[in-house]
C-alpha cells in the first residue's frame, strides 16, 4: 500500500470527509482502509480545533466578556435550542465538516468534551454511509459498463 496515497486520505479526511472518501477511493485504496483513514483524519481535525479553540474562546471571553452574540432569536440559536449538542455531533460531519461543527460548539459555549463526543460517533456513522456509497456506485458504474448493451439479437416482445 502506498504511504502517500494514505497520507492524501487522512489529509483531506482532516479537513472535510466528502473530500476523503472519494479521493481514496479513486486513489484504489481499500474501501475499508478509506473509511479508517478518513475517520482518523477528521478525528484529527476536529481534536486540533477543540484543543485549540477551547484556549482561543476563554482568552476571548476573558478579554471581552461572555456577550450572547447569537441572539435569542437568531437562526443558529433556534437550531441549536432544538437540537443540541447530539444534533450537532450527528449532522455536522456531512453537512460543515467535523471541524466546522466543533468550532460552532465551543462557539456555542459546550464544554469541549460533549462535541468531542458526538463528532466522534457522527465521524463514524457518515464516514461508514460515505465509504458504502462510494463502493456501491463504482460496483453499479463498472457493472453497467460491462453489460452487453448492444446485444446481437433484438428482445421478442410477445402480444397476447
Amino acid at each position: 500500500m502506498d504511504l502517500a496515497k494514505l497520507l492524501s486520505v487522512f489529509a483531506l479526511g482532516a479537513v472535510e470527509l466528502w473530500a476523503a472518501i472519494p479521493a481514496g477511493l479513486a486513489l484504489d485504496v481499500s474501501p475499508l482502509l478509506v473509511g479508517v483513514v478518513a475517520a482518523a483524519g477528521a478525528m484529527l481535525g476536529v481534536l486540533v480545533v477543540v484543543l485549540l479553540g477551547e484556549r482561543v474562546r476563554d482568552w476571548v471571553v476573558r478579554r471581552h466578556g461572555d456577550g450572547d452574540r447569537t441572539g435569542p432569536h437568531g437562526l443558529i440559536r433556534r437550531i441549536w435550542d432544538r437540537y443540541g449538542v447530539i444534533g450537532l455531533g450527528l449532522l455536522a460531519p456531512l453537512l460543515t465538516g467535523a471541524p466546522v461543527g466543533a468550532a460552532l460548539g465551543l462557539a456555542l459555549g459546550v464544554p469541549a468534551g460533549r462535541p468531542l463526543f458526538w463528532l466522534s460517533i457522527g465521524i463514524a456513522l457518515w464516514s461508514t454511509v460515505l465509504t458504502l456509497a462510494g463502493v456501491l456506485g463504482i460496483a453499479g458504474l463498472s457493472s453497467s459498463q460491462n453489460r452487453n448493451t448492444c446485444p446481437s439479437d433484438p428482445p421478442v416482445y410477445e402480444i397476447a
